[in-house]
């Protein structure tokens, strides 16, 4: 499967309309993400990576981390901005980056194999699954679960709008499409909730930051 944004996903890297880049590592990552007390040494999959500085945080905690990125452009720059020379090799339809602890496949999400990842204790979303459109995110966690360990748990960051109907108790829970998403294989937790007013009165839109804590089910 290719996702149809694909096109417009690295016209935006061609056209540097990048906006969404955080240039300062996440600051719910440094927060939380210690509460997982992970062993030093756990290999983490980062989907969707862009040229996230996150990743450098969690090389830096010890860990080995793999990232998927579509677009080329973001993944120069990414060693380039942080002055790493890496090693490339094609794997599969990808091209394989990669510096000690840190990897990045370049290239399709939806083209990844279990293979091209290997161990994967834990995966890292920062908000790829909201930054996607609805009708591809069933698609995006059905392929997570295909190249990923069963008993790989997630830790993922969402940006959720809150609608104008919405109440704060709806706002403040685990949304539906998350539950929906998620809750055949995962136990879902929502541990933390930042809720944020953006714009300009008086159209003010609340938007929803979440932690949530996904920890795999045991087979059967």
């Amino acid at each position: 499967m290719i996702s149809p944004d694909n096109g417009l996903w690295l016209q935006c890297w061609r056209d540097s309309q990048t906006d969404f880049h955080q240039a300062a590592v996440n600051p719910l990552l440094s927060r939380f993400w210690p509460r997982l007390d992970l062993a030093v040494g756990s290999r983490i999959f980062v989907p969707l990576c862009g040229k996230s500085l996150d990743m450098l945080w969690l090389v830096a905690q010890g860990h080995e981390v793999i990232g998927v990125e579509l677009s080329p452009i973001a993944v120069r720059a990414f060693f380039r901005d942080n002055q790493l020379k890496p090693k490339q090799t094609r794997q599969g339809k990808l091209t394989l980056w990669q510096h000690g602890n840190l990897s990045i496949l370049c290239g399709d999400y939806f083209a990844l194999r279990p293979a091209d990842l290997g161990r994967i204790d834990t995966v890292y979303d920062r908000a790829a699954l909201t930054a996607l459109p609805e009708h591809i995110r069933g698609a995006y966690v059905t392929q997570l679960r295909r190249i990923t360990p069963a008993t790989a748990d997630v830790f993922l960051l969402t940006t959720e709008d809150a609608g104008p109907d919405e109440t704060d108790d709806q706002a403040l829970g685990i949304s539906e499409e998350i539950k929906t998403l998620y809750s055949q294989a995962f136990h879902v937790e929502l541990t933390h909730v930042e809720s944020v007013f953006e714009g300009n009165p008086p159209a003010l839109e609340r938007t929803e930051y979440k932690v949530y804590r996904l920890t795999a089910k045991a087979a059967g």
